[in-house]
């Protein structure tokens, strides 16, 4: 994976801060998103799928750490503190909710560069660099994320990826409608069935012979979903 293709997830409601950061980092290659609060926060990382997320924790509506918690709930993207706060025990409470790292305003860029780079190498590093998934014409890098039919490239959304990373996963296993919501989605979308079958035919439009009949990932007729194991 790139710098190109890292995504960071800035959240701050300070908007000098944002327009920094979106630049300084923009800058060296990563794609930035925004969010003003921590709602939009959570919204924001099921819709954009972040590689990493750089949080404040003064946020008008919730707590960096209340943040932290809810996403560790279903989520191990790295996270890096941003924070005015430098007392001990708000570096603590932060780092107990969930947060990989702490830095405190103001702050160097260099240093915060080196931060993201700890940080999402910690975060490769939980996955074996070695980590293929083949099945039949299909190949997945986990390390790398990159997904090859019959030997070329194929590329997935976010969600499509982490979609079929848990199936993956799971690889032979039945996986229910409510686990992939929650696992892929996040807390609060284990009724939104119509996002997992939209997701569901997409990746088998992409990685399918014969997406209406399916050779990898297969439907259990009112349980959920399953990604063969061999064929």
């Amino acid at each position: 994976m790139t710098e190109a293709d890292i995504r960071v997830l800035v959240v701050d409601d300070d908007r000098a801060i944002r327009r920094f950061l979106r630049t300084a980092l923009g800058a060296h290659g990563y794609v930035v998103f925004e969010a003003e609060n921590g709602q939009q926060a959570l919204r924001d990382v099921v819709a954009h799928r972040p590689d990493v997320i750089i949080l404040d924790l003064g946020l008008p509506d919730l707590e960096g750490v209340d943040v932290t918690r809810r996403l560790r709930e279903w989520s191990q993207v790295p996270i890096i503190i941003l924070s005015v706060r430098e007392y001990e025990e708000d570096k603590i409470a932060a780092l107990d909710a969930g947060a990989d790292d702490y830095l405190t305003k103001p702050f160097g860029v260099g240093e915060l560069m080196a931060r993201l780079r700890v940080a999402l190498r910690h975060a490769i590093s939980q996955v074996d660099d070695a980590a293929q998934f083949v099945l039949g014409d299909l190949r997945v890098d986990l390390a790398r994320r990159v997904v090859e039919v019959r030997g070329l490239e194929v590329q997935l959304t976010p969600t499509e990826y982490s979609l079929l990373s848990m199936l993956i996963k799971h690889a032979g296993k039945v996986l229910t409608h409510r686990q992939l919501l929650h696992e892929v989605w996040g807390p609060g979308y284990q009724g939104e069935k119509h996002l997992l079958r939209v997701n569901i035919s997409n990746l088998r439009s992409k990685l399918e012979v014969e997406p209406a009949r399916p050779q990898y990932i297969l439907t259990e007729p009112g349980v959920g979903y399953r990604l063969r194991s061999n064929v």
